[in-house]
């Protein structure tokens, strides 16, 4: 599988210290572990912190022919604050270096001849308009490949219009339940009362999107997958820290998606993937297939094959 990725490249602060990140970035790294490729698209600044990521990324396994050195902005941080229970929320200067992001005609020849599956974008770098049409118009140019909207609302970096008109764009959404309620609540007319099923139904329907995962934390997640829906249980883990579990949760099931796992199959190996960087410092720790299987077991996995 091949993935056309654009996003974010970022450091995280913490209060002990920073560690490499971005939404974008976490999801390649993922993939990559997973044996597929994904090709990223981002930006850095001409700084430090710049010139580390480049180097992340390559100790990462990440391709970097796809991202721009800029001297005009600097590279992207997020500070990120975090509550008992290991939730993050984050404050993210801008502009930074990933609004810069571009794709020149020779890397879309590139792309062109890579026979792109998926095209991956999130919200952050959309609010950026010449970046929406970008990815509108690499999600044309690189026809039949689907596109995969991992929402990621951030605080102050997106609107409703927009997530609107990028769901268009999805063949698969994946969302927490805390984004399903928001988009829930500014878009039913009615006074029907949330829920998760209600709002995939609506939502995809209006939007043509076949499959929607909502992650629910240590519960697991939810999937519809036109018209079904599979409540799948999560892992019990000790939690570090949330940053790039979900990004881990969308590599994994994309990954299990592709291969034509059953849906549910897909979203429990996203699961246990998901738990274990839950489990870990950081947004892309060290993980191996073989910790995710024996969470998963030998009948899971024996089943797949």
């Amino acid at each position: 599988m091949v993935s056309c990725v654009i996003g974010e490249i970022l450091w995280d602060i913490f209060p002990d210290g920073e560690r490499f990140g971005g939404a974008a970035l976490n999801f390649c790294a993922n993939l990559q572990r997973l044996g597929d490729q994904a090709i990223l698209f981002s930006a850095v600044g001409d700084d430090l912190h710049g010139h580390m990521a480049l180097e992340t990324m390559r100790g990462l396994g990440i391709g970097t022919q796809g991202i721009r050195v800029v001297g005009s902005v600097p590279t992207g941080t997020a500070r990120v604050s975090m509550n008992e229970a290991g939730e993050a929320s984050f404050v993210i200067p801008r502009p930074a270096a990933f609004d810069e992001v571009e794709v020149d005609a020779a890397m879309l020849m590139t792309l062109e001849a890579s026979g792109v599956d998926w095209v991956y974008f999130g919200t952050l770098l959309q609010t950026n308009a010449a970046t929406e049409r970008l990815t509108h118009s690499l999600k044309h140019a690189l026809k039949p490949a689907r596109g995969f909207y991992d929402v990621n609302l951030r605080t102050g970096h997106w609107n409703l219009a927009l997530v609107q008109r990028l769901s268009q764009l999805a063949s698969v959404m994946k969302l927490n339940e805390v984004e399903a309620e928001t988009l829930f609540s500014l878009t039913n007319a009615s006074e029907e009362s949330f829920t998760l099923e209600r709002f995939c139904t609506r939502w995809a329907a209006t939007h043509g999107i076949g499959v929607i995962c909502i992650t629910l934390g240590p519960a697991g997640c939810m999937i519809y997958d036109e018209g079904a829906f599979h409540h799948v249980p999560g892992f019990p883990v000790t939690v570090c820290d949330t940053v790039g579990s979900g990004d881990a949760f969308a590599a994994a099931f994309l990954h299990g998606y592709e291969l034509g796992w059953p849906t549910a199959s897909a979203a429990r190996f996203a699961n246990a993937l998901g738990a274990i960087v839950a489990s870990r410092a950081g947004a892309t720790p060290s993980w191996s297939i073989a910790e995710v299987e024996s969470m998963l077991g030998k009948q899971f996995m024996d089943d797949l094959s």
